[in-house]
């Protein structure tokens, strides 16, 4: 390796602690540098690799003959055109599998189910963990003369292994490397391969096709000191870097905290005048969005202006309006919920705010799936929302549409302005998809529709169905057969602060601000991530 090279892998480091994904990246480049000759210097005074291959010819034979392998077949000389890249001088392109042989075999093996939390013997397999369990079985016990090498052939985990143990499970391919070559070396080599991902098929047919680039063996010894000392580099970085994200994240959580507890400004203007060091990572500004959303449903992000009417004035309208239906024959008269305790309240409002439910600002609707063998219900005009179409908080359209006929056989037409939500098997993604119907239409059997009193009340009850998005996945769902879904008569009761009608839309306005700024933060974020990969990758081009 030459010095340019040597000091571009330096100033390498600095642009890899920046980049997210940078220290992996510099793992991945110090392999390769490693196996094309360019991280050590060469010694012309090394024994080339041509004599190497003389000795692992020759342990080979000595391997039959004393019956520890089977012979092996000849293998094809190598193609010029099967040649990556070129080699230096003294180093050889061999065949894989000329470079090591298989040991172990079905009894030195043992099942998952029979692995012990502690024993004498480590048991390794082709999980992540390095060692997988134990066994005090002296019978299973597999005994090396070498460092090895094993492969997971569903996994692609590769570890190496210096000392006996137990085989576990199935997919464990051992590598022993012949003599002359380093299993330290071919441990390096086999992590610099960049194997096809057959998800749990298996990939040791892939590894075997690979060439190995085989260096002198002085020269092997320089590499694998040399990749175990930048390696540690890493370590270190990784390490600093995860104890600098903690800390950030720690700090941001304390802040978010003090808003939450007692927004008096002070946790504003922190967050504020630390936002490049708070904002450059996305989970930060998640829990930003969380914190805003959670001020809104408790009165604390907005002022409370005196001369709003208060909330009972709101209630007293929805509440006509609501026997205005039940005489129309459009919703059904509802028995009269119990009062609400006063022990009963989460936390206490401010002025002029009320507690209330669903069941007080608006009614449900439900829906179906009409036949899908009979064609005269789909391909119409009218949307027919699933959870698929459930991606934002405004809904337009949707994928899937039903005709009159398709209404007609049970569907209820939902109106704009409603709120529809994903009341189960969406919930699996530990989200609760809700958005606002900016068009009449239909929903499966997977949704249901609050139907406001007041429509002019939908943005706020949106806002405050994410802000309480937490509590009811936490408290209101429950686990079916196969999915969960909302525990709906709990989450209908649900009691939830309604501030007076004119805050309701001073706090729509600050939320469609803030939500803005955190869509401004995703963004920034995504370019300076976007910047330091470019940056990274610069770099990687110019050492290779």
């Amino acid at each position: 390796m030459n010095k340019q090279t040597a000091n571009l892998l330096e100033q390498h480091f600095d642009t890899a602690f920046s980049a997210s994904d940078g220290i992996k990246k510099l793992r991945e480049l110090i392999l390769t540098l490693a196996m094309q000759g360019k991280l050590v210097e060469q010694d012309p005074n090394d024994q080339p690799a041509s004599e190497l291959l003389k000795e692992i010819e020759a342990e080979k034979q000595r391997l039959v003959t004393a019956g520890k392998i089977k012979k092996l077949k000849a293998l094809l000389p190598i193609k010029a055109e099967e040649v990556p890249y070129e080699l230096p001088d003294g180093w050889e392109w061999v065949r894989l599998t000329e470079t090591y042989f298989g040991i172990g075999n079905k009894q030195n093996q043992i099942q998952t189910k029979d692995y012990l939390e502690k024993g004498r013997f480590p048991v390794i397999d082709q999980g992540k963990s390095f060692i997988a369990g134990y066994c005090n079985e002296n019978s299973l016990l597999l005994h090396i003369d070498r460092p090895v090498i094993i492969f997971g052939d569903h996994t692609k985990n590769i570890k190496y292994v210096d000392f006996d143990f137990v085989i576990g499970a199935d997919g464990v391919k051992i590598l022993c490397p012949f003599r002359p070559v380093l299993t330290r070396f071919l441990y390096f080599l086999a992590l610099s391969y960049n194997l096809t991902d057959r998800g749990y098929a298996r990939h040791f047919k892939v590894l075997n096709e690979k060439m190995a680039p085989l260096p002198p063996l002085p020269e092997q010894h320089r590499i694998v000191a040399r990749i175990d000392q930048l390696t540690a580099r890493c370590d270190e970085l990784e390490k600093l870097r995860n104890q600098l994200e903690e800390k950030r994240l720690a700090v941001h959580a304390a802040a978010i905290r003090q808003l939450l507890d007692a927004p008096d400004g002070s946790a504003w203007d922190f967050i504020q005048q630390h936002f490049n060091e708070l904002y450059s990572v996305k989970e930060n500004v998640a829990e930003l969005r969380k914190a805003i959303l959670q001020l809104a449903v408790t009165g604390k992000l907005v002022p409370q202006d005196p001369n709003d009417p208060p909330a009972s004035e709101l209630l007293k309208e929805i509440e006509a309006e609501k026997k205005r239906l039940e005489r129309a024959g459009k919703v059904k008269k509802l028995k009269l919920l119990p009062y609400i305790k006063p022990e009963e309240l989460p936390y206490q409002l401010p002025r002029g705010w009320e507690w209330v439910t669903f069941l007080d600002v608006g009614f449900f609707l439900g829906g179906k799936t009409p036949s899908k063998n009979n064609s005269q219900y789909w391909d119409g005009c009218i949307p027919w929302v699933s959870p698929k179409d459930m991606k934002c908080l405004e809904l337009q359209d949707s994928e899937d549409h039903v005709t009159v006929a398709g209404v007609d056989s049970g569907l209820a037409i939902i109106p704009i302005e409603s709120l529809l939500m994903v009341v189960r098997s969406g919930i699996l993604r530990r989200t609760f998809p809700v958005a606002i119907n900016n068009v009449p239409c239909t929903i499966n059997q997977d949704l249901k529709a609050l139907v406001p009193y007041q429509t002019e009340c939908s943005n706020y009850l949106l806002l405050m169905l994410r802000g309480f998005e937490q509590f009811i996945l936490e408290k209101l769902t429950k686990q079916g057969v196969t999915v969960e879904s909302l525990k709906f008569d709990e989450f209908a009761n649900t009691k939830f602060p309604c501030p007076p009608f004119p805050e309701q839309r001073r706090i729509v306005a600050r939320i469609d601000q803030l939500m803005a700024l955190c869509d401004q933060l995703g963004q920034q974020i995504d370019i300076a991530t976007s910047k330091q990969t470019e940056l990274l990758n610069a770099v990687m081009v110019h050492v290779e």
